[in-house]
């Protein structure tokens, strides 16, 4: 698998077994970001196996405990293991100033540089890219300034038909710009289709992460066609009002989001902590969405 999400908290404020507070480990063609890093994250990168040293970049929704408050430990354990590169942080403006306060008043010390990027409050836009992916960000609507996150594939080169080229006798000079969906022209005017010496490449695949939110129909232009969708249902129909007051949504109102967006497959998670089974949740989702999940931690989801 080049690209997955693996759940490794999807629980809400009040852990319970089998519910920790949020975190998601993204691998995405050998880069490995983690999204949010509630209480306990890296007993769950333990218990799954997944490397914490080969973590690259971790984005953090919103200050609210449950989502950041694992991330001085688990900075802390990257550091005793002997990390050595730097790691890259990105999250609200105060965010850093808390992770080096706690740092520094036990009198402890990183090995290991920390690029801190602020998101601020009104920011949506690309927060990070490179020659394979990007990831881009845009407002919530919660209690406190709160950022989902997409990630998204760049478009794949697509496959040369080596004996067919190979056949050609065209300059190698002619493979990049055919694999980019390049014609190119020749210096006799001839002018060769890259069609006609490449095959379609897998597709793109995308995923976006809608954590602490009220409904809003102001993310659907940024999720929309995504192919993977983490939106948050912390209550049934029965708390809608609940929902409403703290600005959470229902797992109907997560459903009609994802219908909106046109998204392929929609999960659901930090369910509250009242609930000990998400099958209420399910059949109100399904009234609005058929192709719906509960996002059980360690559980492993291939985007593409």
């Amino acid at each position: 698998m080049s690209f997955f999400v693996q759940f490794l908290g999807t629980g809400s404020a009040l852990p319970k077994e089998n519910a920790h507070p949020s975190s998601q480990y993204i691998f995405c063609q050998n880069r490995h970001f983690l999204i949010d890093c509630g209480e306990g994250t890296q007993i769950q990168l333990r218990k799954y196996g997944i490397k914490i040293q080969k973590i690259d970049a971790i984005f953090i929704s919103h200050l609210h405990g449950d989502h950041y408050f694992g991330l001085v430990g688990l900075l802390s354990s990257m550091h005793l293991l002997g990390r050595n590169k730097k790691i890259n942080i990105y999250g609200p403006p105060p965010l850093d100033q808390i992770i080096r306060s706690q740092i520094e008043v036990g009198g402890a010390r990183l090995d290991f540089q920390i690029d801190f990027h602020p998101i601020d409050d009104l920011f949506e836009g690309l927060i990070f890219e490179d020659k394979v992916l990007e990831v881009k960000t845009f407002r919530l609507k919660h209690k406190i300034p709160t950022h989902g996150f997409i990630i998204q594939e760049k478009a794949k080169p697509r496959h040369l038909i080596s004996d067919k080229f190979k056949d050609s006798g065209l300059s190698i000079a002619f493979i990049v710009p055919f694999k980019n969906s390049q014609d190119v022209v020749d210096e006799t005017g001839v002018i060769w289709k890259y069609l006609d010496f490449t095959t379609a490449s897998k597709k793109s695949g995308s995923y976006a992460y809608c954590s602490d939110t009220a409904y809003s129909e102001s993310i659907i232009d940024h999720i929309q066609n995504v192919d993977v969708l983490y939106h948050e249902a912390t209550f049934t129909n029965h708390y809608v009002s609940r929902a409403k007051t703290t600005k959470h949504s229902t797992a109907e109102q997560a459903a009609q989001i994802a219908q909106l967006a046109k998204a392929g497959t929609l999960f659901i998670g930090h369910l509250s902590a009242r609930y000990d089974d998400p099958k209420q949740h399910i059949l109100e989702a399904q009234a609005f969405f058929q192709n719906v999940k509960y996002a059980e931690e360690g559980q492993i989801f291939r985007i593409c």
